[in-house]
């Protein structure tokens, strides 16, 4: 599949189903893009189509089945778009540091392919004032996807959360208390983590009624 290079054939790319629930359109908004006036277009959509079936089907969609609907907060980023964030002070890195990330058509520096959304779990944030915080969803994920790194955000627990070829297991947060809740070679990553989440749903089960 080429590059768009008409509204019909962007709006065709956007038909790409990348599982059950989600479609490649889903992950193309970006207010980068809408307030200046930039297209936001894969550049190598098959390998985009490619990471994000990955994201998809291993990590957003069981997350769905468990907690009910996501919200995309930003999904795909074009490497122009990021490029232009990155120099306009825009929350973007560089495109080296964001390949197989938020550009889900580079590959990174070791040839990985790897795909980045940022979502909001509305039913959990709504139950926030029964859960000890946001390291309860971290623990939650943590044991049952196979997640490559997490961040989360202070605004409605949003998190990045990566699909990755080789995934580092990392777990970064900028709410209280921020900071880094695991890696590989802390002794927090092996086991269960059950006690951070009691009352969650089981994979795939839905939440309790309350």
């Amino acid at each position: 599949m080429k590059k768009p290079g008409s509204m019909k054939s962007l709006e065709e790319m956007g038909r790409a189903r990348l599982s059950e629930n989600f479609f490649l359109r889903d992950f193309l908004h970006s207010e980068i893009a809408s307030f200046y006036g930039m297209p936001n277009i894969p550049d190598d959509p098959e390998l985009a189509i490619e990471a994000g079936t990955q994201l998809c089907e291993t990590l957003l969609e069981p997350l769905q089945r468990s907690f009910g609907r996501l919200h995309i907060r930003s999904g795909y980023r074009s490497r122009s778009v990021n490029a232009f964030g990155n120099r306009n002070r825009l929350n973007c890195s560089t495109n080296a540091a964001t390949a197989a990330d938020h550009i889900w058509d580079m590959r990174d520096a070791e040839g990985c392919m790897g795909a980045t959304a940022c979502i909001v779990i509305p039913s959990v944030w709504d139950r926030r004032a029964s859960l000890p915080g946001w390291q309860s969803l971290a623990w939650w994920i943590h044991d049952h996807l196979p997640y490559a790194s997490l961040c989360f955000f202070p605004k409605y627990w949003a998190f990045n959360i990566q699909w990755h070829e080789r995934p580092v297991r990392r777990i970064h947060s900028y709410v209280a208390p921020a900071g880094l809740l695991t890696k590989k070679g802390m002794a927090n990553q092996a086991g269960s983590h059950a006690q951070h989440y009691q009352g969650f749903p089981a994979p795939g089960r839905g939440w309790s009624l309350d």
